[in-house]
């Protein structure tokens, strides 16, 4: 699926990062028939043209898995190198477990400490960064004493 060139002529995709009450973090095995096929990594898509960062995240989620997300805040950005896509990452909440992957995107839902995730064999390099910045923003959420889940 080719996706939409913005203002700056790269193509924009979110990718949302939605940890449970055990540390968990949602994530995903791409179907062999998306690009980087059969890659372990956060949920996410490309942004359409005239299409908000969190409208891009609330769409993505219920194209591939069937729930509903809310986005708290972005937490982080990559300029994925070689290529002419732009990564934003959004710290989300789940308004359901319930999922129900779409199989011509999505092979396997997975839960994963962080831990699993940065060793997972068939995981992408941009992981652990968006971790890292889930996990700082998480951390700042605490601090200020507002809800993470």
């Amino acid at each position: 699926m080719a996706h939409d060139l913005q203002a700056d002529g790269r193509v924009h995709c979110v990718v949302i990062g939605c940890r449970r009450a055990d540390g968990r973090f949602l994530m995903v095995r791409r179907s062999r028939h998306v690009p980087l096929p059969r890659k372990v990594c956060f949920p996410g898509g490309g942004i359409c043209l005239g299409e908000s960062q969190e409208s891009a995240c609330i769409r993505e989620v219920m194209e591939e898995l069937g729930v509903a997300v809310t986005p708290v805040k972005a937490v982080w950005w990559h300029d994925l190198e070689g290529t002419n896509i732009k990564l934003y990452g959004w710290l989300a909440t789940l308004e359901t477990t319930d999922f129900h992957p779409e199989p011509s995107e999505i092979e396997e839902v997975l839960w994963l400490s962080r831990e699993e995730a940065l060793a997972h064999p068939d995981g992408l390099p941009t992981n652990e960064p968006f971790i890292d910045a889930l996990e700082a923003s998480l951390k700042s959420l605490r601090n200020s004493g507002i809800r993470e889940d």
